[in-house]
């Protein structure tokens, strides 16, 4: 006997609800088998709770990341009551001693740490840690850029100018190191235009955290105004005013320095009969502002070197640099410069000021860690 087409399809209909109805089981206890996430859990002297996870405790605060949000909470470490903290992170002790391991809660003030290989538990006093999962540091942070900018012209002008710009900073706890240095060249149909080269090297030994005694060297030659060799060496105070993480928000990197010193200044020419070689001491006055906004991808910056005569305050010679560099992809950077520099006794034939643009692209580099 032939089963009926209505027979064959009622089975079908069952077979693929089973089908469905088993998935969805599977599913569902697939679900309720994965345990949820454990959130680390901080509470405050007040009884406020936070769940969420520690990220890291330096200058006494405190950084969680909530797990209602994307955000990152901050308290301070001295209002904290409790703590547990299911990832294992290093946690810093006043006597210099590192636990690395999880946190159950203790009792108020205090937390149990779970470290070592054995995973023993010690019993630990809050206030006993200095730093919770700190970002460690290189010992020597190296940051600078090396840019270089031409352009050239054919047909009714044949104009060339080339210019390249490259500054270092190599930065230990006790020393930093400063090199600064500039070529520009610029011709009209094979006639010179412009050529000129200078340089800074600087070297600051830091005697506390913010005062520090600098040695420097400034060096410049310029061809179309007779000179030779400019030379300035320079030693000093100087006093560091603003360093990264002084101050929050858009001005965390902001940073910022002043100093002064006794110079001994003297310039050669290559034709004295148009002008003098002149020594002579002189003061200098200087000041450095960087304002890294936005990780690092726009730097606004300042520069200046000022040397007035001892003699004759009136007497004096200045050079700033004011600028702006971008970052565009991973270290490729471009930058506009204005240099402006001022001699009030300009070689015979010259201007007192002279203001140079420049429009670069190059490489920029920050190895300074960050999280």
């Amino acid at each position: 006997m032939r089963p009926s087409r209505v027979t064959i399809g009622s089975i079908l209909v069952w077979c693929l609800a089973t089908m469905v109805n088993v998935a969805f089981s599977a599913d569902d206890a697939a679900t309720v088998g994965q345990p949820a996430p454990v959130q680390d859990v901080v509470t405050l002297k007040d009884g406020s709770v936070i769940h969420g996870e520690v990220v890291e405790m330096t200058g006494g605060l405190l950084v969680i990341k909530s797990a209602l949000a994307a955000d990152l909470i901050k308290v301070k470490w001295s209002e904290v009551s409790k703590i547990a903290v299911s990832h294992p992170i290093p946690f810093h002790l006043k006597e210099g001693t590192i636990l690395n391991g999880t946190v159950e809660e203790g009792d108020p003030g205090t937390m149990k740490v779970k470290a070592g290989p054995t995973g023993d538990t010690m019993t630990v006093p809050m206030d006993a840690v200095t730093q919770v999962n700190p970002v460690i540091q290189s010992p020597v942070i190296y940051t600078g850029s090396l840019n270089a900018g031409y352009s050239q012209s054919t047909g009714n002008s044949s104009l060339r100018n080339i210019s390249v710009l490259g500054d270092l900073v190599a930065r230990s706890e006790q020393l930093r190191l400063t090199l600064l240095g500039r070529y520009v060249y610029g011709d009209n149909s094979g006639s010179l235009n412009v050529r000129n080269a200078r340089g800074t090297i600087k070297l600051d030994f830091f005697i506390t955290k913010r005062f520090f005694w600098f040695a420097s060297a400034y060096v410049e030659n310029d061809f179309l105004q007779n000179l030779k060799l400019r030379t300035a060496i320079a030693s000093g105070p100087g006093y560091q005013f603003i360093e990264r993480g002084d101050l929050s928000g858009i001005f965390k990197e902001m940073t910022f320095y002043t100093e002064a010193g006794a110079t001994y200044f003297n310039e050669d020419y290559r034709d004295n009969r148009l002008t003098d070689d002149r020594a002579s001491f002189r003061a200098r006055v200087a000041m450095k502002w960087d304002w890294p906004l936005f990780d690092g991808r726009v730097t606004l910056y300042h520069y200046n070197e000022i040397f007035p005569s001892v003699q004759n305050a009136s007497d004096f010679f200045f050079t700033m640099d004011n600028g702006v560099r971008m970052k565009i992809l991973a270290g490729l950077a471009s930058g506009f410069q204005v240099t402006t520099r001022y001699n009030n006794r300009p070689p015979a034939g010259t201007g007192d000021t002279d203001n140079l643009y420049l429009l670069t692209l190059g490489y920029a580099f920050d190895t300074t860690r960050k999280r």
